[in-house]
Parts: structure tokens; C-alpha cells; sequence
């Protein structure tokens, strides 16, 4: 792909590698630091040190451009991915536990990241077809050939959490959670309770957005602040395990998303929006 300018007319020294570092570092981002913990990353001076994509982003797209925008990649920063959810067509997911598939997928994955290592490898989803346990063992496999350094789930409860423990060694779950949407509300505790870390997609209510009337509204109102803004500063202090991602297409929502990270909700501030949800 060719380093060309995003919008000549808007800014003609913004390349397009340019713009698309700046957009993917947050693109599916953590704001916080709070993976230094768990991955061993080093916060950057932003704040986001964890890009998170998969196999099925595009498909294959999202891993070819954060290659393309930020490799070789900064120190500290920490690149997640996942597989076994399939894309055969427009709006299609299918799931493919297949061992030979996951094999293949982290693979593939390596070579479109220009990785030797995949900090964080997630199953993309459980695939009712296969046993969650033979999924899980090539992923394993993997990891012990030096191809994978840490493992995850997305989409999976409690119970799925303790059975994949006892196959390889977990470090975090990435389930949709956002205020509006708490229904992995349990499998949030377990990863407090285990020290995973907790991941979760669509923490603004993803494409659909938070409902027009929401509790963050006042708050934001108080602190003029974004709802956004707010819904971020209220996962980040829901807990110590919150690692949210946000996604972006643009400069100026990523920097909207990076200053949620130094916005500190008061003890009132909290109590009134658990009042009104």
C-alpha cells in the first residue's frame, strides 16, 4: 500500500500512514495502563500501550493496516488478536473452533502483524461444533511453541472461563459490557476474583450508541465533558481489571477517547449514576 496523503486539500503533510497510526492506536485501544499488570506492557505517554484486532476484522484488513501503520511497533505496546470466528460473507460470523483451523488462523495472523510473537491470542468465540477443550489445546500448542505468549477468551461465561483454565493458562476475557449492557456482569466478578484481565467490547454501546436519555448525561453536562468521555471514566473505575477498547475511525474521537482516560468520577458523581440504572 502506498504511503499516500490521506486528504491533501485538509492537511497534506497527514500521510496515510500517518493518519492510520494515529487512528489504530486507538482504533481498539486501552486507555488506561492497566495492562501492565497482566501483559507486561509499559503504559506510553498517552495512555494506550494495547491495540486489540482479529482474523475477521475486514476480513484479514485490520491486521494488514496496524502492520502497515505502526511496525515496527514501540516498545511496551501490546498486540492483541484473536481467531476462530470466521467471515464467508457480508454480515456472516461462523465459528471455527478446529484445531487445524486455530493452528493455521495464529499462523497467518503472525505473518500479516510481521510478528514472531503474539503478545495475546484470544478465542474469538466458543464453536458448539468442537469441544471448547480441543480448541483450547492448540492454542496451547502454540503458545508452547513459542508462537503465542498469553491467552484469551471473548464471549464466554463463568463456568466456560473455569474449563478453559484447566486446558491452558488464561489471562483475560473480552465480553461486550458497557453502562447500559451489564448482562456479563458475573463473569466481570470472576476476573476480579482471578485477576484476569476484562476486556470489553462496544463499552459506548458500539454502533448502536448509548440511549439518548442515559444516567452519564448529567455528568457530562457538569463536567462538559462528552457522554463518551463519561462511559469511559465510569468503566475504568467499575474496576481494577477494566481494560476498555474503544474503537475509532477518526484523529479527533480517539483524542475525545484518550482524555477520558485523566477524567475521575466523584464518589457523588458515581452514586448518582447508579441510582438512575
Amino acid at each position: 500500500m502506498a504511503d499516500e496523503s490521506v486528504d491533501p486539500k485538509q492537511n497534506p503533510r497527514v500521510t496515510r500512514r500517518t493518519f492510520l497510526g494515529t487512528t489504530l492506536a486507538g482504533g481498539a485501544a486501552l486507555l488506561a495502563g492497566g495492562s501492565d499488570a497482566i501483559f507486561g506492557a509499559a503504559s506510553s505517554a498517552t495512555g494506550v500501550n494495547l491495540i486489540d484486532t482479529a482474523d475477521a476484522y475486514g476480513p484479514e484488513t485490520s491486521e494488514l493496516l496496524i502492520a502497515e501503520a505502526l511496525h515496527p511497533y514501540p516498545k511496551g505496546l501490546v498486540i492483541a488478536t484473536k481467531g476462530g470466528l470466521t467471515r464467508p460473507g457480508p454480515s456472516q460470523w461462523v465459528p471455527n473452533g478446529r484445531p487445524e483451523h486455530l493452528k493455521q488462523a495464529v499462523e497467518m495472523s503472525l505473518k500479516r502483524l510481521r510478528l514472531e510473537r503474539i503478545d495475546l491470542y484470544q478465542l474469538h468465540t466458543i464453536d458448539p461444533k468442537v469441544p471448547m477443550e480441543a480448541s483450547l489445546g492448540a492454542l496451547k500448542e502454540m503458545q508452547d511453541a513459542g508462537k503465542i505468549r498469553h491467552v484469551g477468551l471473548s464471549n464466554v461465561s463463568p463456568e466456560e472461563i473455569v474449563r478453559a483454565r484447566k486446558v491452558v493458562p488464561i489471562v483475560s476475557v473480552q465480553n461486550e459490557y458497557n453502562i447500559e449492557d451489564r448482562r456479563w456482569e458475573k463473569a466481570l466478578v470472576y476476573c476480579e476474583k482471578e485477576s484476569l484481565g476484562f476486556m470489553p467490547w462496544s463499552p459506548i454501546g458500539g454502533g448502536r450508541g448509548l440511549k439518548p436519555e442515559n444516567p452519564l448525561e448529567r455528568a457530562a453536562r457538569d463536567r462538559a465533558a462528552s457522554v463518551i468521555q463519561v462511559a469511559l471514566a465510569w468503566l475504568l473505575e467499575r474496576s481494577p481489571v477494566m481494560l476498555p477498547i474503544p474503537g475509532t475511525s477518526s484523529i479527533a474521537h480517539l483524542e475525545e477517547n484518550i482524555a477520558a482516560a485523566k477524567l475521575e468520577l466523584t464518589p457523588a458523581e458515581w452514586k448518582a449514576i447508579e441510582r438512575e440504572t
